[in-house]
């Protein structure tokens, strides 16, 4: 099993976890991820691992080939037809065997898509990361070095001088600094403006541009 293998196994063992202490008052919230509720970004789990090839490619044909609508569709409808105890009982199930588009999908990517949507939900209900900062940077890393077609974190990253104030982590560019805690900056690198406000340096300016 690969590295990225291991921390996405980890990483979702610890996620489950934590969504068992989440009520159902909170899964109805919005989350960070502003087409979504925290429910349904638990939902959007799931379907991440497990939703087939042709459901998705109907959802798009709904939606003109727009990938967002889609999904955001999917997720929707997933959250209506399950509540968060089963989800994250599917979530269990698919973990262990992943269905669909999750057998093929890149391991390192699946780990930034839920570290990410976990800071989003995590961050909205006013709570503190709990992911391991370690898992952070290796999110951090596939962000700034891996072309996403999804998440255009990579671009949003492009000639900023990156510093991690909470762990040995640094992207360095000729451009102007960015610096904060480390889930800050991978919030903030996935799209997510509302953690701008916990950066400092002369480009968080440049990356607010870019969200």
């Amino acid at each position: 099993m690969s590295g990225s293998a291991n921390a996405l196994r980890d990483n979702d063992t610890r996620l489950i976890a934590l969504g068992r202490d989440i009520s159902a008052a909170q899964w109805a919230q919005p989350s960070l991820c502003t087409e979504w509720t925290n429910h349904e970004v638990l939902a959007h789990l799931v379907i991440g691992y497990g939703v087939a090839f042709s459901a998705v490619a109907t959802s798009m044909l709904r939606h003109r080939g727009r990938f967002d609508a889609a999904n955001t569709e999917l997720a929707r409808d997933l959250a209506v037809r399950r509540g968060p105890g089963q989800l994250l009982d599917e979530l269990v199930a698919l973990a262990r065997r992943p269905r669909g588009i999750g057998r093929l999908f890149p391991k390192r990517l699946l780990l930034g898509d839920h570290v990410i949507h976990e800071l989003d939900i995590t961050y909205a209900l006013g709570n503190e990361s709990a992911v391991p900062v370690s898992t952070v940077v290796a999110v951090l890393n596939t962000q700034v070095r891996v072309p996403n077609p999804f998440v255009p974190a990579a671009a949003r990253a492009r000639g900023l001088n990156l510093l991690a104030t909470d762990t040995n982590w640094a992207r360095k560019a000729d451009g102007p600094a960015v610096a904060g805690q480390a889930a800050h900056l991978a919030s903030v690198l996935a799209g997510r403006p509302w953690a701008l406000r916990h950066l400092s340096g002369d480009g968080v300016a440049v990356l607010s541009t870019r969200m």
